[in-house]
């Protein structure tokens, strides 16, 4: 039987992200960033972490920087994120939606064929 990809768990914790193996809870990558509380998040594509009035936009398998906004003059207070990929639904949900409506159009031309 094939191994499952790996599914990571990405934490802001003081001054980073760390990405977590879901299975182990071991620890996969680190990035440090800046000193203070890291507020992330994951838009099924893309992993974002910002602190003190600043955005990076991190790799989500090495955790390595892809880019990062200072946001100059918008101050160093707390920032929240959206994304519209995937809005108002979850990504996973999408997914498994798919795959139901698969599995029953399968279904459906077993039985026809029968």
């Amino acid at each position: 039987m094939p191994r499952d990809p790996q599914i990571l768990v990405f934490v802001g914790i003081k001054n980073g992200v760390v990405a977590l193996d879901e299975r182990t809870g071991n620890l996969v990558w680190r990035s440090e960033l800046r000193n203070g509380f890291i507020y992330v998040i994951w838009d099924g594509q893309s992993l974002y972490a910002t602190t003190a009035g600043e955005v990076w936009r991190l790799d989500p398998k090495s955790g390595a920087v892809i880019w990062h906004n200072e946001l100059k003059g918008l101050g160093r207070g707390m920032v929240s994120l959206a994304s519209t990929r995937f809005a108002g639904v979850q990504p996973g949900l999408d997914l498994v939606a798919e795959m139901a409506r698969q599995a029953a159009e399968a279904a459906a031309a077993a039985s026809a064929s029968s």
